[in-house]
């Protein structure tokens, strides 16, 4: 495992720049939000190499992998400028590796995240289906005690009721609500400085494996288990 980067300048910046939320300020203060910058693309860059030893990633390297610090304030009523974290997010590689890995560093709210944030009508249905047809294996994984120790639960945005075209009394309505598929970790700010922090991440990604394969499965497969064309 590399040495890890000095998130502590991380932190420093975007303390401050949560007490100077303004254009001001932070042009003022390039220089420091650049070290900090720096900091994240080689804390990225190192997430993404150790990462490759356990998974297919897409996302080339540490600098694309990140968000923008700017918040984009047009449809929003909060109208400062900048982000008060820093965040970035890696692809799983080829149409059969399904699902992405997020990570959040915040002071006070730092945390790990993957899964389906945002599957599109299709991909939904076809999930739903999979689950109404046998939910055991995905309630298998999501059982599992490692899984419970780490994650906990699926979180994610839910119908109120039941999805259109099934009903209220489905043994699966549980699984069915849900329109997002998220697994989620949060860590400590003394966890995120340490120099343990980026292989804590990394086993964490790995340790989402299960459902991520299960979920590529589903996806990439009709309901008798038939490769789908194009994957």
């Amino acid at each position: 495992m590399p040495e890890m980067p000095k998130i502590k300048t991380v932190f420093t910046f975007l303390d401050q720049l949560k007490d100077n939320n303004n254009r001001e300020w932070f042009n003022s203060h390039k220089k420091q939000y650049r070290e900090a910058h720096e900091v994240m693309i080689a804390f990225a860059d190192a997430l993404i190499k150790e990462m490759e030893h356990h998974d297919q990633i897409e996302t080339p390297d540490g600098k694309k992998s990140l968000y923008r610090i700017y918040r984009d304030t047009r449809f929003s009523n909060n109208k400062t400028p900048y982000k008060t974290h820093w965040a970035g997010h890696m692809r799983r590689a080829t149409s059969q590796l399904r699902g992405g890995y997020y990570f959040h560093l915040q002071p006070g709210n730092s945390l790990v995240a993957g899964g389906f944030f945002g599957p599109n009508a299709q991909d939904l249905k076809h999930i739903r289906d999979h689950i109404a047809q046998d939910d055991e294996l995905l309630r298998s994984v999501l059982a599992d005690k490692n899984f419970q120790k780490i994650f906990g639960e699926l979180r994610g945005e839910k119908v109120k009721t039941a999805p259109k075209g099934f009903t209220k009394d489905h043994p699966s309505i549980d699984l069915l609500r849900y329109k997002q598929f998220m697994l989620q970790r949060n860590f400590t700010d003394k966890e995120v400085l340490s120099q343990s922090f980026l292989s804590k991440m990394v086993q964490t990604f790995v340790d989402m494996r299960p459902f991520l394969d299960y979920m590529s499965e589903v996806l990439t497969t009709d309901l008798n288990g038939v490769p789908l064309e194009g994957t």
